[in-house]
């Protein structure tokens, strides 16, 4: 066995003399140690899948600590990343915004504040995705304990912290309707702790009796969406829950006999926003006697209430565990607005595409911040430099920390890899990146080896028309926490790992979550 292994080796080794870096030629020394001689082969092993026959691979991986290639194939092509494009958007965002970044929301008078506003009150957002249903309850009790009885005018909803553009410009429209690609505004709500920006959660519960309506509600409770009915009670659960396209009509099919629940986006989050604050503000005795419109604060308004975000060292758990796109494009925006006063994609991403060049990625094509964008351009080489020139970042540990960790079933340690690699080497040791789209999957990230040395990979396969190659990740990584530069590790174990559960999105975009 050990001598044909030699024999493979030594052939790529003779071809890789005359070729060049990048070629899609596995790399190999002529004379490399035994473990990495067998490293080479046991990767170009897992790589032969006919899954990817059809398909193109790239795959990095290199020591941590000098930026040696241990492994190469396609390492200069660029390959869609999905959510990989997070990796580069999370450690921007950390470098520009800082790790103490907080969003606030305001309420401000544009009037001398007392029991009546003689003019409008003004909700003011600048993006923050942790807003909850309750926090703008909580800012209008804050309205109500500062005396305000009435507001004459108008309740004003100002998002112009950012621009007006909701969606990627890439982004398919038969996405529109789901959590996942949530509109992006400045004035936006969350239905629960996962953060979910612009989105709401429908239930569908069994009536009375059997053929009876089935029961509808909403987190929060809200009469933002229009409910279409059309599930009944039954001996089991085929339901579906589907928001129109363009539209805030949710309609509900189907049978239900247990609850049944979806996350929805809304459409335009800013004014769903406003309606749960104007509600708010009913509950507490502020009435308001103008119309909502959507606005900009005047200059010289007063501030009534307000509220901060966790800080971005903590919002970062969430965004990168779950893999949440709406924080991605909202931080995406935010920078932009910071260092160029303009909310916009095309100026943050210009902050973001400026950072990699500087930390290791020649070559990028960014068009989001959350890797929805099927025109996202990455290579392994640079997703590999960057991850190897991020450990010198004095927020390193920080962000390292809120990527996934292989096989540590809890939600917000494991995140997106909580059911991969369970029971070997690589649970508990690999912090990677996920990323899934309809015939791309990437794992990249960090593991330790056998020896203790510090390694980062990148894997990432486009076009695969079969099952998704997420095992081969896990063979891979897996494969990289035996390694061992001195001593040939058998790789049978490895090539004989079960497929992860999961498909062509993130587990953590599939609700209830399944990872």
């Amino acid at each position: 066995m050990r001598s044909s292994r030699r024999i493979s080796i030594a052939l790529a080794g003779a071809v890789l003399v005359t070729g060049v870096a990048g070629s899609g030629i596995p790399a190999s020394a002529l004379d490399p140690a035994p473990g990495v001689s067998d490293l080479t082969h046991d990767i170009d092993q897992i790589l032969s899948d006919p899954r990817l026959t059809v398909a193109q691979a790239g795959v990095v991986v290199k020591s941590a600590e000098t930026g040696e290639d241990l492994y190469s194939l396609h390492s200069g092509k660029l390959f869609i990343p999905a959510s990989n494009t997070k990796l580069v958007t999370s450690s921007a965002a950390v470098e520009t915004l800082g790790l103490d970044y907080r969003f606030s929301t305001r309420v401000l008078a544009t009037s001398k504040p007392g029991r009546s506003i003689k003019g409008d009150l003004v909700l003011k957002g600048t993006g923050d995705p942790t807003m909850l249903a309750a926090d703008y309850d909580a800012l209008a009790a804050k309205v109500a304990r500062s005396g305000v009885k009435e507001v004459t005018g108008r309740l004003i909803a100002d998002d112009t912290w950012f621009d007006d553009v909701r969606l990627g410009t890439d982004w398919t429209w038969d996405d529109e309707p789901y959590y996942y690609a949530g509109q992006i505004s400045a004035l936006t709500t969350s239905p629960d702790t996962d953060y979910d920006a612009g989105s709401v959660i429908v239930s569908a519960d069994p009536g009375s009796a059997p053929g009876k309506p089935a029961k509808i509600s909403t987190t929060p409770p809200t009469d933002y969406l229009k409910i279409v009915n059309k599930a009944v009670t039954g001996t089991t659960t085929d339901a579906n829950i589907v928001r129109e396209h363009g539209t805030n009509t949710v309609v509900i099919t189907g049978t239900v006999a247990d609850r049944y629940e979806d996350w929805i986006s809304v459409w335009d989050p800013t004014l769903y926003t406003a309606s749960l604050f104007r509600a708010a503000l009913a509950e507490h005795g502020v009435r308001v006697h103008g119309p909502t419109v959507r606005g900009a604060a005047p200059s010289g308004a007063t501030t009534v209430a307000d509220h901060e975000s966790m800080p971005l060292s903590k919002l970062l758990v969430p965004f990168m565990k779950l893999s949440n796109n709406m924080h991605a494009e909202i931080l995406t925006k935010a920078m932009g607005r910071k260092v160029s006063g303009q909310g916009t994609w095309s100026a943050g991403l210009a902050v973001t595409s400026a950072f990699a060049q500087a930390n290791g990625v020649p070559t990028a094509r960014l068009r989001d911040g959350s890797g929805l964008s099927r025109i996202d351009g990455l290579t392994p080489s640079g997703i590999t430099s960057l991850l190897v020139t991020l450990k010198g970042k004095p927020w390193f540990q920080t962000w390292y920390d809120a990527l996934p960790v292989a096989g540590e079933s809890e939600r917000f340690v494991g995140g997106t890899l909580s059911s991969r690699m369970a029971g070997t080497p690589a649970a508990g040791n690999v912090h990677a990146k996920t990323g899934s789209l309809t015939s791309v999957s990437a794992l990249s990230g960090y593991v330790t080896s056998a020896d203790g040395e510090p390694l980062v990979f990148s894997v990432i396969s486009n076009g695969y028309l079969s099952g998704s190659p997420k095992d081969l990740e896990d063979k891979i990584a897996i494969r990289l926490a035996e390694f061992k530069r001195s001593t040939a590790v058998d790789g049978a174990s490895v090539l004989r790992v079960n497929p992860p559960a999961g498909g062509d999105l993130e587990c953590s975009w599939l609700k209830p979550v399944q990872c």
